[in-house]
C-alpha cells in the first residue's frame, strides 16, 4: 500500500469527537492531541507515524508560528502546514499563554489539513467571539421531522424561527 493509500485510508475512516467545552464561548470543540490521540490505532495497522515540527517565524514585524503535521511510512512522508499569528495584545495573557496558545492552533489545523478533517462546524466556524449572533442551522433533515411534529403537537413556529434558518421553501410545508 503506499503511503497516499494509507493517508487516503486515514482521511476517510478517521473520526475525533470534539471532546472539550469552552465554557465561555459555550460550543465544543477538538484539540490537536484529541486529533493525535484519534489517529493512534491507524499507526500500526497501517505502518506509518505521525509528527509535528514548528517553527517560529517573522513577518512584517509579527510573530508567526507554522506547524507542519508529517505522515511517514519509514520511506516517503507527506505534509501539510499551517500558520498563525501570535496575538502578543491577548488580554488575560501572559507571553508563554500567547505563544501557547498559537502553537495549539497551528498543529490542529496543521493535523485538520493533512486528515480532512472538515470543522465547518467547530467553534472557529460559528464563534463570533461576541461580535454579533452565531449563525443559526438550517432547518433540515432530522431536524425538519422534529419540527413538523412538535408544531403537529401544539408548539409555535415562532419557537423554531429562533432556533433555525428556515428556507422559505421548507417554511411553506410548517
Amino acid at each position: 500500500m503506499t503511503l497516499n493509500e494509507k493517508l487516503a485510508t486515514i482521511q476517510t475512516k478517521f473520526k475525533s469527537k470534539k471532546s472539550r467545552f469552552n465554557s465561555f464561548g459555550k460550543y465544543n470543540f477538538r484539540s490537536a492531541e484529541d486529533i493525535l490521540e484519534a489517529t493512534k490505532p491507524f499507526l500500526l495497522e497501517l505502518g506509518v507515524s505521525v509528527t509535528i515540527q514548528e517553527m517560529l517565524e517573522e513577518i512584517a514585524g509579527l510573530p508567526i508560528m507554522a506547524s507542519t503535521a508529517i505522515l511517514s511510512d519509514g520511506e516517503s512522508e507527506m505534509s501539510a502546514t499551517a500558520i498563525v499569528g501570535v496575538d502578543l495584545n491577548q488580554k488575560g495573557m501572559n507571553v508563554p499563554q500567547q505563544f501557547g496558545s498559537a502553537s495549539s492552533y497551528a498543529k490542529k489545523y496543521a493535523l485538520g489539513n493533512l486528515f480532512l478533517i472538515d470543522d465547518t462546524a467547530d467553534s472557529d466556524a460559528t464563534n463570533t467571539h461576541g461580535k454579533g449572533k452565531a449563525a443559526k442551522p438550517k432547518l433540515e433533515g432530522a431536524a425538519l421531522t422534529k419540527a413538523k411534529a412538535f408544531i403537529k403537537s401544539g408548539g409555535s413556529l415562532e419557537a423554531i424561527k429562533k432556533k433555525y434558518d428556515i428556507p422559505a421553501a421548507t417554511l411553506k410545508t410548517l
